[in-house]
């Protein structure tokens, strides 16, 4: 029987008006990094996320690559912020179904490529941290343990105490849907901005996900 849900954050729960990867480098990240020393092209910075290149790979640049992380994950802390103050950063309509979600006696997780504290930060704006149980942005002791890598979503059923079969993976981009398969889960593809190859299910939105999962039975704690 299902017993949690494990979510993506970013395009699945909020979005970024505007939001653009290549020019938030060029515009944010890329100056700071120059300010280190470090004169990383885009698509070389671009690889590393997608794991296309271990994010190791920074060290031929001269630093050490948890250094490098830390350095860009504060820059995107300081955008969130910024983009948060102009009201760009929303939360979806349907995010409201968190709360049904919990009525309905499942556990929830959310786990993010992003860092822990820009995470809670998108999290906390909208007032959705509450709904979880567990929060896991990436880990620095694994920092290739990214989606699609399954690794948060482990730790995340580990922090749970549950097996595989007993939670669902749920998220907008196939990196949600190969680390929720990897780790063994069934998943959930929210289409926000198109349809994304191997899920097992998809869901015009969160409310069609509520109805999803109560067809397919829950576990009353």
């Amino acid at each position: 029987m299902l017993k949690a849900l494990i979510f993506d954050v970013d395009e699945t729960l909020v979005y970024y008006e505007g939001y653009d990867h290549r020019e938030w480098y060029e515009e944010w990240v890329k100056p700071e990094l120059r300010k280190h020393g470090i004169d990383l092209d885009y698509e070389t910075y671009r690889k590393t996320v997608t794991g296309e290149l271990p994010r190791s790979y920074v060290e031929h640049f001269g630093i050490d690559h948890v250094e490098f992380w830390k350095i860009v994950d504060e820059i995107n802390l300081r955008y969130r912020r910024e983009m948060a103050r102009l009201g760009r950063i929303k939360a979806f309509s349907d995010v409201s179904a968190l709360g049904e979600l919990r009525k309905l006696g499942l556990r929830l997780a959310a786990v993010s490529n992003a860092s822990q504290e820009c995470t809670e930060f998108v999290l906390d704006l909208f007032k959705l941290r509450g709904y979880f149980d567990v929060v896991y942005g990436k880990d620095y002791s694994n920092l290739d343990g990214v989606k699609p890598n399954p690794y948060l979503v482990e730790k995340a059923l580990r922090a749970l105490s549950l097996r595989p079969d007993e939670a669902l993976m749920v998220g907008d981009s196939a990196h949600d849907v190969l680390a929720g398969k990897r780790a063994g889960l069934k998943t959930v593809n929210v289409v926000r901005f198109g349809k994304v190859a191997g899920a097992d299910y998809y869901v015009k939105d969160l409310w069609e996900l509520v109805d999803l999962v109560k067809r397919m039975g829950i576990h009353s704690p």
